[in-house]
């Protein structure tokens, strides 16, 4: 695997392409705005996401989506509502046997898919692998010690994967679980905002580590139903990625939960990012799979609640605190 294509050249996807030519590989690109191509290319920065990172010259930059489909293994790492566009885009140029790396958190609005099956429908000759974990990008970008889940069903090709891309500093666990990978990265998102709601509204550390312990049951029991593993859920790409994102500002869906804590209004704090928050996409998605699959998510429902039915903030806390007593296992 010499040479591997990113799709979506956001912070994180710029942070494994530099983590990529860090483990000696050569490094192809995409993004949609043509801006972001200009700077990578010509500054060798991205400016609009990751201004302090140098980049080096043998990572490029294309407005081309097919160029990245040349390469030896494929990361997909755009927003995890438009990765089906884009696996439609690259379906064309698609080599059979060229394995696709998902790395976007998410479950996809209106079908309820998980991003798994969304690259399984549009790219069927690819082999799947997700990768997924406690990861903020600046920091893998800046070198700083980085553990993560590499599940892949093929041991071999989650082998070779795990080559291409690990270093010192970047060091992926491989695993099996894709859905076990795959829930944890998409219900943390949600989980986080919430937490980031109880440090905004003051509500204590007490009550943010009830909801870190209680959402991790709940990511538990839904990637069970879709079935997962609970021993995925207890490692990297479950309760690893859940306690960095339900607890640091860095985190865009802690944050956003915060502001939304404080009294800002979700439309203002949106306007203000040019980032992706994946949580206030997902939530909804989260809520309905659960339903249909007959599980419990309070917690999930509380912020789905107030992000897209309009619920006061007030009342979804006073409604969470008042649900029955039960045994910790339930």
């Amino acid at each position: 695997m010499d040479t591997i294509g990113i799709v979506g050249a956001g912070a994180w996807g710029t942070a494994l392409a530099v983590t990529a030519r860090r483990a000696g590989r050569n490094v192809v690109v995409w993004a949609h705005e043509p801006d972001v191509v200009g700077a990578i290319n010509a500054m060798r920065r991205n400016i609009a996401y990751l201004p302090d990172i140098h980049l080096d010259c043998c990572i490029r930059a294309t407005t081309e989506i097919a160029e990245t489909a040349s390469a030896e293994a494929v990361l997909l790492v755009t927003p995890a509502q438009h990765l089906r566009a884009a696996c439609r885009a690259l379906a064309p140029h698609w080599r059979a046997g060229v394995p696709a790396v998902i790395c976007a958190k998410g479950i996809e609005q209106g079908s309820g898919a998980m991003m798994t099956e969304v690259v399984a429908a549009e790219l069927p000759h690819a082999p799947l692998a997700v990768l997924s974990g406690p990861t903020f990008a600046v920091e893998v970008a800046r070198g700083l010690p980085t553990a993560i889940t590499l599940a892949c069903a093929d041991a071999e090709l989650g082998r070779r994967l795990v080559a291409a891309l690990g270093t010192p500093t970047f060091r992926p666990y491989l695993a099996d679980d894709l859905v076990g990978a795959e829930i944890g990265g998409a219900v943390k998102n949600v989980l986080a905002i919430a937490c980031g709601i109880v440090e905004g509204r003051g509500l204590g550390d007490n009550a943010r580590a009830a909801l870190i312990t209680r959402g991790l049951a709940e990511l538990t029991r839904l990637a069970l139903a879709k079935g997962g593993r609970a021993d995925t859920l207890m490692g990297l790409s479950g309760m690893g990625d859940l306690i960095l994102t339900a607890s640091s500002a860095q985190s865009r869906n802690y944050s956003l939960g915060f502001a939304l804590g404080e009294g800002q209004t979700l439309a203002d704090i949106l306007a203000s990012r040019r980032a992706v928050t994946e949580g206030v996409w997902t939530a909804g998605a989260v809520v309905e799979m659960a339903t249909g699959l007959g599980i419990e998510m309070p917690i999930c429902a509380a912020v789905d609640s107030v992000i897209n039915r309009g619920h006061d903030l007030d009342d979804a806390i006073t409604a969470l605190l008042s649900r029955p007593f039960r045994a910790e296992g339930a």
